[in-house]
């Protein structure tokens, strides 16, 4: 059982006593953190940070995104495919609202990973944001409801 009303107003949670609204909602959002984020949380955290452009490389034109990641560099050896243009996002063309395209297979699923990474990453925060509500709104009372 997760809570017991207990005296003053305040609330009982998992061994935490005399806590206010706003401390019962961290509490829960932070039981529902741990819940949600698992290995493959780490694995995805690892993909979005092995695909930010750390390496140093030659000369680029003048809007490019300066350096190269990682994870490009390798696939970019691994996946040796030339295509057709492929629409890729980098840092630079995100500021600017614009696709930037490779021909080269493993430069274009080096860019896509971490930005796959980052969409499940905002999936979990809006599933951890919106099971916290739902768990405070059940146990929480009257004004100290969320809505």
């Amino acid at each position: 059982m997760d809570t017991v009303e207990e005296l003053n107003g305040t609330y009982f949670y998992k061994g935490y006593s005399n806590l206010s609204a706003g401390e019962l909602l961290f509490w829960i959002f932070l039981d529902e953190t741990s819940e949600q984020f698992d290995v493959t949380d780490f694995l995805t955290v690892g993909l979005i940070l092995l695909g930010q452009p750390t390496i140093d490389t030659r000369g680029k034109p003048n809007k490019a995104t300066l350096g190269t990641s990682p994870l490009s560099s390798e696939l970019r050896h691994y996946l040796n495919v030339e295509t057709r243009r492929l629409p890729t996002l980098t840092t630079g063309s995100l500021k600017r609202l614009k696709f930037s395209y490779v021909t080269n297979l493993g430069a274009f699923v080096g860019r896509w990973i971490p930005i796959l990474g980052i969409f499940v990453i905002a999936a979990d925060v809006s599933t951890i944001a919106y099971k916290a509500t739902n768990r405070y709104n059940t146990i929480a009372r009257g004004n100290d409801k969320l809505w």
